[in-house]
């Protein structure tokens, strides 16, 4: 029998349980162990461990090795390979981008580290500068597909929850050296001590380069643009008494990117500074009982921007987040097991600020080790628009077919969106005009809804989804008459289907493939701007008996993309990208690192006015402690 045991298990504390499990897929292990893949424990579904088997909505994970095996510098470029996730980027490394889980815009998607909201409400929209991070520091990822974050309330349309590297016991560590084309350098540490009651990781990274000329229309100076970025990240865990433990987070980023196309008075011009410090923390009590388990959390994160024009400060803005969690789990009950919490928030962007307040429940079936279903509620009531109650409900059936396992699953969610602060101020300030000026917007209200099947077999799994999810009154900045910020009637919609597969090609070799059919359109009829209606990925994975030796070659292709420029739709060109990266350890704790960027040297555009990076070699070494 495949069916894993139909309890969910003593809880684990948030973070923590974020980075439990092997990966479900690596290269030199064979998917006959299959019956322990399914065991992993995922988190971002319910911010609850449970395991993955029983998971109705569609999660995507990547552990550590696979993280390593993609090799890019941002956390970014390593999502958009993975399923239904689409990225388009102003440019190289530090550049403004979004991150689009199934076509839906980068602030409806909700990053969390460690537990700690990576959101900015200092920009124009509460979202996550994902060109920020850096993938050296991140130990494990987990991906929410679709507007199913019942537990995370507003702006989750899609969930990305970010681990650090798991502590071992003892003292460890690893620094690593890489450097390449345009004069990128990137030096990073990561330390690390596991006690029997306290455990404790910090990494460093400093990141540099000098970028290149990535926008088209800056055709007289063409300067390089360059990017730095310096992050610290800390972790500790103690562990008082044998129910109850401490989890104290703090992370530091500044970073500063070059752009082109700014303004002094009424010139513009090209020598253009985007200044960005953040400064978070968190601390989290557990509780973890026989049958209960307890958390109680607080942080706050803190942003400051600043943009230069010819090194003349122009305008600047300041953020921040507080936010107060408290979840509990019962998981004693006869037959279910419950999930709630309640969550505090207070935002604020410069002299502006309001409150939110959320409540949930889930319930998760346990009465069989078959079918699983799990239903919940959320009331949130927020300062600006009132009350609005979101709910979720999933199943999932498990069917063993002589040592194979077949998951259907099913699942069906909606949330919501409050206009940012800076939303609102600005069709309120001097700069808005009609029809947007005192304009009094609504919140945006989504809707999501999903099934398919789960496929493992000895050598390969499949993984099949079919989506479709709208966004009601969507909030847009009036690109036509630049009047402030509109909402428009009907839905912008996205619906797809999404194709997963995994294979064993021999003991040594494995192969990843995924694509994404989504058909994108705006209340108006027209498809929705930067959205590839397909998205292929392809990976080959090598590595030799010793594993000393990993080989990977990972391919993406993106096909029938619009822009909009003065005004015009204009169709972005297919492009089809190959980077390939290869890593030896030629001695105990001494590895080397190489990758080609961009190997066949393709030339295209995610942004109509902006290039995309040129074919670039980078060489590392990492030295583990």
């Amino acid at each position: 029998m495949l069916f894993p045991p139909r309890r969910l298990g003593k809880v684990r504390t948030y973070a923590a349980a974020a980075s439990l499990g092997a990966s479900v897929f690596v290269p030199g292990t064979a998917l006959a162990q299959s019956a322990q893949a399914l065991e992993e424990l995922v988190v971002v579904g319910n911010r609850f461990p449970v395991p993955r088997s029983q998971v109705a909505t569609s999660i995507s994970v990547l552990s550590t090795q696979q993280i390593r095996d993609y090799g890019s510098f941002t956390l970014t470029d390593i999502l958009r390979q993975t399923a239904a996730v689409g990225a388009s980027s102003n440019g190289g490394v530090g550049s403004l981008s979004s991150l689009r889980v199934r076509g839906e815009q980068g602030f409806r998607t909700l990053a969390v580290f460690d537990g700690m909201r990576l959101s900015d409400p200092s920009g124009t929209q509460v979202a996550t500068p994902l060109e920020h991070l850096l993938a050296s520091q991140v130990g494990r990822v987990e991906v929410l597909r679709g507007p199913q974050g019942l537990a995370y309330g507003a702006d989750a349309g899609g969930v990305i929850n970010v681990s650090s590297a798991p502590t071992s016991r003892g003292f460890s560590g690893a620094v690593d050296v890489q450097s390449g084309a345009r004069g990128t350098q990137q030096t990073g540490g990561q330390f690390a001590y596991g006690g029997k009651r306290v455990d404790l990781s910090l990494a460093v990274s400093d990141f540099s380069t000098d970028g290149y000329n990535s926008r088209v229309s800056d055709s007289v100076q063409a300067d390089d643009d360059g990017y730095n970025n310096q992050t610290l990240h800390t972790r500790l865990g103690a562990q008082l008494s044998d129910t109850l433990s401490l989890e104290l987070v703090h992370r530091d980023t500044a970073s500063e990117s070059q752009y082109d196309g700014c303004y002094l008075g009424w010139n513009q011009v090209n020598e253009c500074l985007s200044v960005y410090d953040f400064s978070g923390s968190r601390a989290a009590l557990n509780y973890d009982g026989d049958g209960i388990s307890q958390s109680l959390g607080y942080a706050v994160t803190k942003t400051d921007r600043d943009n230069l024009s010819a090194n003349q400060s122009q305008f600047g803005s300041a953020g921040e987040l507080a936010r107060w969690e408290y979840q509990i789990g019962l998981t004693a009950l006869p037959g279910f097991n419950v999930i709630a919490g309640i969550d505090l928030e207070r935002e604020l962007n410069g002299n502006d600020e309001r409150d939110n307040s959320g409540l949930y429940a889930e319930v998760l079936s346990d009465f069989s080790d078959r079918w699983f279903v799990t239903a919940g509620l959320r009331q949130d009531d927020n300062d600006d628009f009132g009350e609005f109650t979101s709910y979720r409900v999933s199943s999932a059936y498990l069917v063993d077919m002589g040592g194979n396992l077949l998951k259907l699953k099913a699942a069906v969610g909606r949330g919501f969106r409050a206009p940012s602060l800076y939303e609102i101020g600005y069709n309120l300030g001097p700069f808005a005009s009609a029809p947007a000026a005192g304009l009094a917007l609504r919140a945006e209200q989504s809707s999501g809804i999903e099934a398919g099947f789960e496929f493992t077999a000895q050598r390969v799994a499949v993984e099949v989804v079919a989506f479709r999810q709208d966004v009601e009154e969507a909030i847009d900045f009036d690109l036509a008459g630049y009047s402030g910020y509109l909402q428009f009637a009907g839905s912008n919609r996205s619906e797809g289907i999404e194709v997963i597969g995994r294979a064993q090609l021999s003991a040594q070799l494995s192969a990843t493939a995924n694509v994404t059919l989504n058909n994108t359109q705006r209340a108006n009829g027209l498809q929705r701007l930067r959205r590839p209606k397909q998205l292929y990925n392809v990976g080959l994975n090598y590595a030799n008996p010793s594993q000393k030796l990993r080989i990977n070659a990972f391919y993406r292709r993106s096909q029938s993309a619009i822009d909009e420029v003065a005004g015009t739709l204009v169709a972005l060109d297919d492009f089809g990208v190959l980077d390939l990266n290869a890593s030896y350890t030629f001695a105990e704790g001494i590895e080397i690192i190489l990758r080609l960027e961009n190997a066949a040297d393709a030339s295209y555009r995610e942004v109509a006015d902006y290039r995309s990076a040129q074919r670039g070699a980078f060489v590392g070494v990492r030295l583990s402690l």
